[in-house]
Order: structure tokens, then sequence, then C-alpha cells
């Protein structure tokens, strides 16, 4: 259940001394707060997940590029809306401004306010410190000094019903042309791997047009120059053209250092199944939509239910009943890179538990098969991770260096039917002198299967 951290604590009960519960039920105190706004039940469950969200903004434990991910998406979000629900306040603005604030204090103009600023964070907290909407008695000395006169790039405004339109189009896009048909992957729940690594013929016919565009646009300008030579007095446009000088190349910024190699490499996350049905295109796969914890506006997301979801394909089709599917917690794979499966993009992966095949013997993915069982209380976005590497995950895992492919091997579960990592079967770790078995688990305990001992987990 989400709950507010100290400083978001201590904004409401200077604001709200009357309010002395702020633990517990956070709908209950935001309608307590708040008795004008009545929240819908997919509002509710916002409040739920921006709750979660902003506990993980600009979190000091993670890398640059997550945190700027994040920051972009609630960005986004925010373009369109006055308070992260639209124009109702809740509790959850006020943890975020909780957790954002200290962050705009340190940041430049240009971060700020820049062509790639964080406009729309910004303006959102200068309108919940202010606002008698809110009600909070921020000190001027602690609020954060925000100048609405120095503006370095004013944004257009968003024509909502251009914006609208052009999501569609993308979908429709998105869902035209044929796409590469394959057999299942090499994982029982990846399924179609190769699949991914074909084109479609939509994109082979995109790469061959502008092949033809650009030779098109080559022996114009060879005309061009033709012509220009055999007129005399007429010179060429390109030798009008002053060049311009080439702008001195800016010091790359110092990489990022790489974080050490382990399985917390893997984002693996609680996630909650919405809804499963079958792959329109392929016998084998199930489509779930999955929340995952994911911030509204993340990428590769979308909105059900009130919900932010990612879809998911899954190699489970005759081995998993459909109904098994529907509305259970499982464990995901998070940061694989998306890959389209018989023509739906699929944005992460199921982790399911199977026989491990003997050596010298083939894996035909026939079955049994069993998705890993979460620990009782266990929400959607929770961390999931092997006892004793809880570092914070990649972004996105690099496919070139097959970080997934390297650790799987371990996964597996033991007589007691508890999923674990085994750690000598990753030479690497072994090397540095690792070793043991390591429990999967969340905050609220370790993960399980229903009947399968020394299976692989994949």
């Amino acid at each position: 259940m989400a709950s507010l951290d100290d400083k978001s604590r201590a904004l409401l009960q200077k604001a709200y001394p009357q309010t002395p519960e702020l633990e517990g039920d956070m709908i209950k105190l935001s309608s307590s707060l708040f008795p004008k706004a009545e929240y819908s039940t997919n509002e509710k469950t916002e409040i739920e997940q921006w709750l979660i969200t902003s506990s993980h903004i600009a979190s000091t434990t993670e890398d640059a590029a997550k945190t700027a991910e994040r920051l972009s998406s609630l960005n986004t979000h925010l373009s369109t809306r006055t308070t992260l629900l639209g124009s109702k306040p809740s509790v959850a603005d006020i943890a975020l401004y909780a957790r954002v604030a200290p962050v705009i204090a340190s940041w430049s103009d240009e971060q700020r306010t820049g062509e790639q600023g964080y406009h729309h964070i910004v303006r959102h907290a200068d309108f919940v410190q202010n606002s008698p909407l809110f009600g909070l008695k921020v000190e001027d000395a602690e609020k954060v000094k925000i100048d609405q006169d120095n503006v370095i790039f004013k944004i257009k405004p968003i024509d909502l019903k251009a914006e609208k339109e052009r999501k569609k189009k993308e979908k429709e896009l998105a869902a035209q042309g044929a796409t590469s048909a394959a057999n299942a992957g090499a994982t029982v729940t990846s399924a179609a791997a190769p699949e991914a690594q074909q084109k479609s013929v939509a994109e082979k016919a995109t790469e061959q047009a502008e092949k033809v565009k650009e030779q098109a646009k080559t022996a114009g300008e060879k005309v061009a120059d033709a012509v220009g030579a055999e007129t005399p007095g007429v010179s060429k446009k390109t030798e009008k053209k002053a060049k311009k000088e080439k702008a001195p190349k800016q010091p790359k910024a110092p990489a990022a250092p790489e974080k050490p190699f382990s399985p917390a490499l893997i984002d693996l996350r609680i996630g909650h199944i919405l809804k499963a049905e079958r792959h329109p295109n392929a016998d084998s796969l199930y489509v779930s939509t999955i929340n995952v914890g994911d911030a509204p506006g993340t990428d590769n997301t979308s909105e059900y239910e009130g919900q932010t979801c990612r879809t998911v394909c899954s190699g489970l089709n005759g081995l998993v009943p459909l109904e098994e599917m529907q509305g259970r917690k499982i464990v995901t794979v998070c940061n694989l890179k998306p890959v389209t499966m018989r023509g739906v993009k699929s944005c992460a992966m199921v982790l399911a538990a199977s026989p491990r095949v003997k050596e010298g013997e083939e894996d035909h993915h026939g079955g049994p098969v069993e998705l890993v069982n979460v620990p009782e209380g266990a929400v959607a976005g929770d961390r999931v991770y092997f006892d004793g590497y809880e570092g914070e995950p990649e972004a996105v895992l690099n496919p070139k260096k097959k970080i997934w492919e390297a650790f799987q091997p371990g996964f597996t579960t033991l007589d007691n039917l508890e999923v674990a990592f085994e750690v000598s079967a990753v030479p690497q770790l072994a090397e540095k002198g690792d070793s043991g078995v390591r429990q999967l688990k969340t905050k609220s305990g370790v993960c399980t299967v229903k009947s399968l001992a020394g299976a692989t987990v994949r």
C-alpha cells in the first residue's frame, strides 16, 4: 500500500493540524483533505500509482538515464494537466511536490525552462506551493524560487485535437502491414525472439522508398551541376551558398561508471495482469495487458482502466490455461528491448518455470509450465531481486552485451519450490568469489512455484 514520506507528512501536519491520521488509507486521507473532489474508481487507482511513482522520482539510487526518463514522462503527463489527476487536487500532488521541490531548486534556468527543460514540472510545483486549492503553509524562505518571467524557451500550446489525431495515426500505422512469422523462441515466455529479428514488409518497403528518394536526389544534383556548367553566365546554386563553418565539437560528457556485473542489472518487478487474450496471429502466444508500476506517460505504455500498462506477448498459449492468466500477479522482466511478435509490440517478459532440459536433449518447449507465484502483499511495481544482489537495474539491457543470456542459466527452483539464483551457473560471478544459492524475493517475501523443483525459470 502506498504511503507518505516524512517531508510530505510534515507539510500536511502544518497545513492540516486537525487531521491526525496521516497513515493508512491514502484515498480516505485525500478525500478528507479535499472533500469537494469526488474521485472515480480510476482516479483512486491513479492516486495510489502516483504515490508509488513519486517515491521513485529523482531517486539518488537510480542512474542518470533512468532519472531523466522518469522526469521526462512526468513532464509529458503534466503538459496537459493542472494537477496529476487533471484538475482535481489530491494527496499525490503534495507527495510529488515534496519529492521534486529540492530537485527543482538545484536546476539551472536551462533545465527549468530551456528547450529541453521540465517546464510543466516547474509549473506544477509552483502551483502546489502557492495555490489555495492545496492550502499548504510553506514559508517563503522554504518555497522553490521560481521567476515566472524568466522563460528561456516558450512552448507552443498543445493542440489537443491534433495530438489525439497524431496518436491515432501512429497506432494505425503500427498495425498496418504483414509482419514476420517465426517459430517459438529460445525461451518459453518470450516465445518469438526470431520474429523480432525479421523486418516487416512495411519496414522493408519504407527502406526501399528512402533509397530511391536518395538516388533521385543525387541524380537531380548531378543534372543541375551539368546544366550550370554548360550555360554561360549561370552559376551553380550550390556555389552561391556560403559554406558554413563547422562548429567546434563539444567535449563528450564522461561516461557513467559501469554498474557491477550481477543479476541486479535485470529489472525484475511485480506485474498485475489486468487482461489476457489469445494473440490474433499466433497460436502459441497470449497478449496480456500488465501493470508493472510505470508512471503515466512512460514510453511503451498505454492506459487501461485508469492504470498505466504494458502490452506483453508470452508463449504460454496451450501451456497455461487462459483463465489462470486473468487478474493474477506475476514476475516480469521490464528492461528487455521491446520486440514485435506477429504484429504486436511486446514490452516486457513474464517469468515462468519449466523442466530443465538434460544435456544432449533438445528443448521442445512442451511443458509443463508454471508461472512464478509472488508473495502475499506484493503490489504491481514492487522491485523483485535475488538476495544479495539488490543493485539498481539498467534502464534498457543492451542486446549486444547479452546480459539476460548471461544470468538466465542460473534462474532455477529449489526442492522447497522457492525460486532462486544458482551463482555457480555464471562463471563470471564464480571467478569473483561469489557462491551459493540466492532466493528471489520482494520486500513482502520469497517467490515460489506450484510444484516444479529443479526447474529452469525464464
